[in-house]
């Protein structure tokens, strides 16, 4: 083709201007597909770590792992026990802080527990769960149960688990999810409220521990809380009539079978 052919010239020119276009529609597609899989992959890497934190923020969670206050004993190390190991006669109470009927238990029988307990009749294990948490919301069983266990470890578990039932808001009322508030409370025991207990409180260290005892509950047959039993026969509830002096005679004849 000769070059000074002016049509002939066009056509090339034509067939060049048509070859770069579909270039850049090639190049523009390739720029596109690059930054959809960039795109897609942020997006899986989100989702991924989504899931993962909202594992660990689960406060629900019952697979995190268990720490356990000082003097917890029992299977699983689940109880925390107060009085002498050879006390004749042994008192388990599953409560629950939140829990109206467990504060009227504490009430109406909490100084003869612990007059007995001081007297070596009595030894008392303690189960805490978190069955309010489950029935109205929230996490004001958890986080009180925490407290207490953080109290277990200064030494001060009965003085401040009998002020949080002195303290106990109305059962709907999740004031004890505020750990301020469960500090503020320790702030009344002396001795107890300091940089260690606070940052047991804050950091919810015995979640995980507080959540296997609600299980261990679950799976006990057991149903409402308080439950209370004598050498592992139940004796408080609907119908009981127990009374603070029938409960002492009870203790008493146990230790003398």
């Amino acid at each position: 083709m000769s070059e000074n052919n002016p049509e002939g010239k066009r056509a090339a020119r034509d067939r060049l201007q048509a070859e770069r276009e579909r270039q850049r529609s090639r190049d523009r597609q390739r720029r596109m597909l690059i930054a959809l899989a960039a795109v897609v992959g942020v997006l899986a890497v989100v989702a991924l770590i989504g899931m993962m934190v909202g594992g660990l923020d689960d406060d629900g969670d019952d697979d995190e792992p268990v720490s356990y206050p000082r003097g917890a004993v029992g299977e699983d190390r689940l109880t925390l026990p107060v009085g002498q190991a050879d006390a004749p006669a042994v008192l388990t109470v599953y409560e629950d802080f939140r829990c109206p009927a467990c504060a009227q238990f504490e009430a109406g029988f909490g100084k003869t527990i612990n007059e007995l307990v001081d007297a070596g009749k009595l030894r008392a294990e303690y189960r805490l769960v978190r069955l309010i948490d489950g029935n109205f919301g929230g996490s004001g069983s958890r986080n009180a149960a925490n407290a207490a266990a953080c109290a277990q470890d200064a030494g001060e578990f009965v003085p401040y688990h009998d002020l949080l039932f002195r303290s106990q808001p109305p059962e709907t009322d999740d004031a004890f999810a505020d750990k301020g508030r469960l500090k503020e409370l320790a702030g009344k025991i002396d001795g107890l409220r300091g940089k260690t207990f606070d940052a047991c409180v804050d950091e919810g260290r015995y979640d995980g521990w507080v959540n296997a005892s609600d299980d261990a509950f679950a799976e006990s047959g057991h149903n409402s809380t308080p439950t209370v039993l004598l050498d592992g026969e139940s004796i408080y509830g609907q119908g009981s009539g127990l009374t603070p002096e029938s409960f002492r005679r009870l203790v008493e004849d146990a230790g003398t079978s």
